[in-house]
Formats: C-alpha cells, sequence, structure tokens
C-alpha cells in the first residue's frame, strides 16, 4: 500500500511579499526608453546616449533591492546592509542573494519574464546566474538579459490605467457615446414604431395599447405590424486610434525621459480598448527619421534615437492604417515634443532641418493634415513642449485637422489622454 507524508509548510520571505506590488514598482524601470544606439555626439547637445536601456539580470535585482527597500519589505538587518550600516553579516548577504534569486525565479515560474541563457565560453565552467553572494554572481548575472512577456506588459498597461483612472475619477466604463438612437437591448429613451431591420425589442405595453386603440378590447386580439413598438438604445460606435509616438533625439534629452510616460499611455489604452472597447482597435506608429509601426508587445523595449521628427511621414503612415479599418471613428492621438524638421522626399531619401520651422517641411506636413481632414480622421496633439514655434505649429494643425491640442507635461499626460479618449462622440469631420 502506498502512503503519502505531509509536514507543516513552512513559508519564506518570498512567498510573502506581494510580487504584483513589486512589478507596479518597477514600471518605471521596466519600460525605460533609453537611447538607441549607444552615445552620439551632436555640435548643439554634445554627447548623449551613454546609458543605454540595460535589460541585463543584474540590472533587475538592483531594481528589485530598491522597490524592496521603497515597500518596506526587508529585515531591518537586510536594510542596515544595503545601506552599509551592517556589519558585513556573511549570513545576511547570504539570504539577500537568495531572496533576488527566487523573487527572479518566481517573475519567470509565473510567466513576467523570460531569461536568456549565459554565452558559453569553451573550457570554461559557467556559474549560474546571481548564485552565491550578490557580488559574486554580478558579472554571470550582466550576461543574462531578461525580457518581458506579453502577461507582464497587459499587467503593467492595467495598472498604468487604474492609476490613470482613479487621477481622472472615472469609476465605471462604457462603450462610446454617439447622438444617435439604434433599437438595443438597453432603452435608453421613448420607443417609436418597428421598421424593418431593427432589433426586435418590442416596448410589450406600448404595442398592447396601439392595437386596443385601433381594434378595440376583444379577445383574440387584433394585432397589426404597424402595432409593433420597439424600445430603442444609444448606438454604440466602434472607433480606430492610431497612436503616433515621437522618438526623436529631444524626447530623451536635457535629463528628461518623456517617451517612457508615452509607453505607459499606449499600454494603458491598449488594455482598455482590449477589455472595456472590443469593437475598437489600436496600433501604434513610432516617428523620428522615418515612421513604423511596431507590434505592442515591442514597445516596452522600444527607444528614442539620432533622429530628426518625421511628422510628415507619420501621419501618412497612420492615416494609410485608418482608411484599411472600417469603424465609424478614426483618430489619430500625436504626442510628440518638437516641431516638425524632415519630410522623405519622392525617392526615399530625408531632407532634414533642424535649424528653425522649414517651409518645406511645413508644406508637406499640412499636406499630410489636411489630408487626414479630408478622410474624416480626427487628430487631437499633446504637447511635451511649450517653446512659441511648436505652438504656432500646433495651432495650424488644428486649424487644418479641427482637433484639440493639449499642452501637458510627463507627469499629466496620461491624464489627459484617457480624458480625452474617454470622452470622445461620434461626429463628422468635415
Amino acid at each position: 500500500m502506498r502512503f503519502t507524508t505531509y509536514s507543516k509548510y513552512v513559508g519564506t520571505l518570498v512567498d510573502a511579499l506581494n510580487l504584483q506590488d513589486l512589478l507596479d514598482r518597477l514600471a518605471d524601470f521596466l519600460l525605460q526608453s533609453g537611447f538607441a544606439g549607444g552615445p552620439h555626439y551632436h555640435p548643439w547637445w554634445g554627447w548623449t546616449g551613454e546609458e543605454g536601456n540595460d535589460h541585463s539580470l543584474d540590472a533587475l535585482k538592483q531594481a528589485l533591492l530598491e522597490a524592496l527597500m521603497e515597500s518596506g519589505m526587508l529585515t531591518p538587518e537586510m536594510l542596515a546592509e544595503l545601506r552599509g550600516e551592517g556589519s558585513g553579516d556573511a549570513d545576511v548577504q547570504q539570504q539577500l542573494a537568495e531572496l533576488l534569486d527566487a523573487l527572479v525565479q518566481r517573475l519567470a515560474d509565473e510567466g513576467y519574464i523570460t531569461l536568456g541563457a549565459p554565452p558559453q565560453m569553451p573550457g570554461a565552467h559557467q556559474p549560474l546566474p546571481g548564485a552565491g553572494r550578490i557580488d559574486e554572481g554580478a558579472e554571470a548575472a550582466r550576461q543574462v538579459e531578461f525580457n518581458l512577456t506579453e502577461k507582464a506588459i497587459d499587467f503593467l498597461g492595467f495598472r498604468t490605467l487604474r492609476h490613470l483612472l482613479s487621477a481622472t475619477g472615472k469609476s465605471s466604463l462604457g462603450s462610446h457615446d454617439t447622438p444617435h438612437l439604434s433599437t438595443g437591448i438597453e432603452a435608453e429613451a421613448a420607443s417609436r414604431r418597428y421598421e424593418f431591420g431593427d432589433t426586435l425589442n418590442l416596448d410589450i405595453p406600448a404595442t398592447l395599447t396601439r392595437a386596443l386603440r385601433r381594434g378595440g378590447v376583444k379577445v383574440p386580439l387584433d394585432l397589426d405590424y404597424d402595432d409593433l413598438m420597439v424600445h430603442q438604445a444609444e448606438y454604440r460606435s466602434s472607433c480606430a486610434t492610431v497612436l503616433l509616438l515621437d522618438i526623436s533625439h529631444s524626447m530623451i534629452l536635457y535629463g528628461e525621459d518623456r517617451f517612457t510616460p508615452a509607453k505607459k499611455v499606449a499600454l494603458a489604452l491598449s488594455h482598455l480598448i482590449r477589455t472595456q472597447y472590443p469593437g475598437d482597435t489600436l496600433r501604434v506608429v513610432t516617428f523620428g527619421d522615418r515612421a513604423q509601426e511596431i507590434p505592442l508587445g515591442e514597445l516596452a523595449r522600444t527607444q528614442v534615437g539620432p533622429y530628426h521628427t518625421n511628422t510628415a511621414d507619420g501621419l501618412k503612415l497612420a492615416r494609410r492604417l485608418l482608411l484599411a479599418q472600417k469603424k465609424d471613428m478614426r483618430q489619430i492621438i500625436m504626442i510628440t515634443d518638437g516641431k516638425p524638421s524632415a519630410i522623405t522626399l519622392p525617392d526615399g531619401r530625408i531632407y532634414k532641418n533642424p535649424a528653425g520651422l522649414d517651409p518645406r517641411v511645413l508644406a508637406e506636413t499640412f499636406r499630410e493634415v489636411g489630408a487626414c481632414r479630408k478622410s474624416g480622421i480626427l487628430i487631437n496633439t499633446f504637447m511635451l513642449a511649450r517653446d512659441a514655434a511648436l505652438v504656432q505649429f500646433v495651432s495650424k494643425v488644428c486649424e487644418i485637422a479641427r482637433g484639440r491640442a493639449y499642452f501637458t507635461t510627463t507627469m499629466t499626460l496620461g491624464q489627459y489622454v484617457m480624458r480625452d479618449f474617454l470622452r470622445r462622440r461620434t461626429r463628422r469631420i468635415g
């Protein structure tokens, strides 16, 4: 006979930690933008881009340590050791190293990250990443990279959305309201006569009243086609949205990362659309020297670069993506901090002029704005700067496209975008 022996479960510190709370605290680190391509020299700005987007296992452990310290989840002995106030206790250091290893393993086991295998050097023994004390495994940990999974990206989008909606005071969400009425399930207005093609959501009292008025009280009741009355409900529309993100040099210049908040907005919008507006679509387009569509799964690792601002190319690609979708509403949400400084020539070359508002660049950009308006595409612009030339450009875009402009900061960008998205109404832009 087979016997099973059960013993008392003894939990560890890592089991008591709230993993999702830690991920929330790590959002800025996990979505950090950095500067693509390494260091670059510019005659005006000097050397930039020294610090890239570090996705090494060692960087993840350092970020976990900071998150643990902020959350107050470590023991007093561990905190003292990390602050340099401890006695150099080897046992405490070992506990910290094991805690970090266990947290990384738990993140991987629960599907939030994947780890790349360390390079195998011929004739050399490869230690386990992070094994032993904190400093002993650092070099090996730097040779292992982690990647966010779709589950982690979706979770970060959910948490960002929750924070943004709590800041805007929204407690419940629904489909996009429109001024039009249809015959749906949820009654929103007085009933009307049934017409061919309507949802047969009968208003029974109104139908019987019409039949009795016409034929009097008798059995059986004489019910005619003209007696049928149906409830009306608000018509719910679907919307196609392109989020147009500026990845030019200035988005991470002067010591301020303006691109990471834009990433958070994209992930939050994606989660909102998928869970609350299933008929909507969201596409993400980045524009620097050129424009390109990127999958949401790659957004977390997207970086800015030594690029100019080819707004015209971004609008052109966004318009093409929107016209390919049969939706009641089409809109572009453009997040940028700079005036247009580049266009794509007919032969494919890039014409650049960062010194000011070049008439040639402006003419091509406004031509694309006008094409969006003719196609019924609304352009809402969210500006992360306030210089006079940029204000002048945005004002002209709003005038042509009949859209809106919001001058905001990295702290309030998400709230502004969410407020605008949630209060949209169906209307034709002619």
